[in-house]
């Protein structure tokens, strides 16, 4: 196979539908209780929408592709934006897809970090719910959906058959790669997390726009909520070092916030705002770049 994507799939439709189905996707998915049998089973039967977006994330995902992503979206050129403004041009990414909700991308985040808030963790929790899926912003910088959402992986080394739709990793490039597809691939035993090329995502974005304002329990959170081969099915463990395997727990901790806090009644902005003012002036400058 040609390593050179066809451009009218690499580019299909930033602002396609697929977000919403993606998660509707996971959320049956990764139910509490589902058995691997299960897994399996949910895969073979899913929508062709969420199949088709999996054998595209997993075709073009390559090593080289996160590398440039990284390099191209890392550096954090896209300007300043205060928490807030983040928001409200997320909000900007219209679903018209869901005809069972007319909440807004604003109010969905709302809702994760109160449901945070409701529980009592810690405040630093409460605002790693708010700013998890800013990154999606990607979206409306004109990335398509395959490469902003989804479950990623380690890219430069083998792939794990824990990684949703395996079968979709033999179209990648990288698969043809020998080097890559080794157990460790380019990477050591034990090396850490931090070392490895994950593919690119909304994940890493919004990883790399906070790492300087949130704590580490925070950052590992935002970095590896969809690293779901990780931790939900302790895939690619040899690549981690001790910090990763102690800072696992906070990851699981926040996932079913992640999952499952949307719900249908709309949050009350007026009332939520000064609340959130006051939690954003506590970890973040007044302006971030992204």
């Amino acid at each position: 196979m040609s390593s050179t994507p066809q451009i009218s799939e690499l580019h299909k439709n930033p602002l396609s539908p697929d977000v919403d189905e993606w998660e509707e996707f996971l959320e049956g998915r990764y139910k509490e209780g589902k058995s691997e049998t299960e897994f399996r089973q949910y895969d073979a039967e899913a929508d062709p929408g969420v199949a088709e977006f999996y054998r595209l994330n997993h075709t073009y995902q390559t090593h080289a592709y996160a590398l440039d992503k990284e390099h191209q979206y890392f550096r954090l050129t896209r300007g300043k934006k205060s928490i807030w403004e983040a928001a409200e041009f997320l909000n900007t990414l219209v679903d018209d897809s869901d005809p069972d909700t007319d909440l807004t991308q604003l109010e969905h985040l709302l809702q994760t970090s109160e449901a945070i808030r409701k529980d009592g963790h810690p405040r630093w929790m409460v605002a790693t719910g708010f700013v998890h899926d800013l990154g999606k912003c990607l979206c409306l910088y004109g990335e398509p959906q395959w490469g902003v959402v989804g479950d990623t992986f380690p890219t430069g080394c083998a792939y794990s058959g824990a990684v949703v739709f395996p079968e979709y990793f033999q179209a990648n490039p990288d698969s043809q790669n020998s080097h890559y597809q080794t157990k460790l691939g380019i990477y050591e035993e034990n090396c850490g997390l931090d070392k490895v090329t994950m593919s690119f995502g909304h994940d890493g974005y919004i990883h790399q726009v906070m790492k300087n304002y949130l704590p580490l329990e925070s950052l590992y959170m935002l970095r590896y909520h969809s690293f779901y081969a990780w931790h939900r099915h302790g895939a690619y463990d040899y690549l981690c070092n001790e910090q990763d395997r102690a800072m696992l727990p906070w990851v699981l901790k926040f996932n079913p916030y992640d999952l499952y806090s949307k719900g249908h009644i709309k949050p009350d902005f007026n009332q939520l705002k000064p609340y959130y003012d006051d939690l954003f002036a506590e970890f973040f400058p007044d302006k971030i770049a992204w």
